[in-house]
C-alpha cells in the first residue's frame, strides 16, 4: 500500500519509484525520483516499535553513505514509513512518517 501511494504521489511530480539491492546485501525499499532528480530513500515497516524504527534509519544511513553524490544530489529527505504512530526527525535526519501522513 505505501509502494501504491508512493507511485501516485511520484507520479503526479513525474517521477517513479524503485526498489534498491547491491550485492552485499544492502536493501532499500522505496527510491522515489521526480523529474527535476530530486530524491528520497524510504525503508517500510508494520510497527513503529523503537528498535524496528532504528534499524530502518541505519540502513537508510548506511545506503546514502554510499551513494555517489558526484553523480547525483544528496537525498531531498530519508523517510521511514510506519503503519502508526506519529511523525517526527530524528536527530541524525531520518524522518519518520506514519502511513496516514503521506501525500504529495
Amino acid at each position: 500500500m505505501v509502494v501504491r501511494d508512493l507511485r501516485i504521489y511520484s507520479q503526479s511530480l513525474g517521477g517513479d519509484v524503485r526498489h534498491y539491492r547491491d550485492n552485499t546485501g544492502l536493501e532499500i525499499d522505496a527510491i522515489v525520483t521526480t523529474a527535476d532528480s530530486r530524491w528520497c530513500a524510504c525503508e517500510i515497516k508494520l510497527s513503529s516499535a523503537p528498535h524496528i524504527v532504528d534499524a530502518a534509519a541505519e540502513q537508510l544511513l548506511k545506503f546514502v553513505q554510499r551513494v555517489d553524490t558526484t553523480r547525483c544530489d544528496e537525498p531531498a529527505a530519508q523517510l521511514v514509513v510506519t503503519a502508526g504512530g506519529y511523525g517526527y526527525r530524528r536527530p541524525d535526519g531520518v524522518t519518520i512518517v506514519p502511513i496516514g501522513m503521506l501525500e504529495p
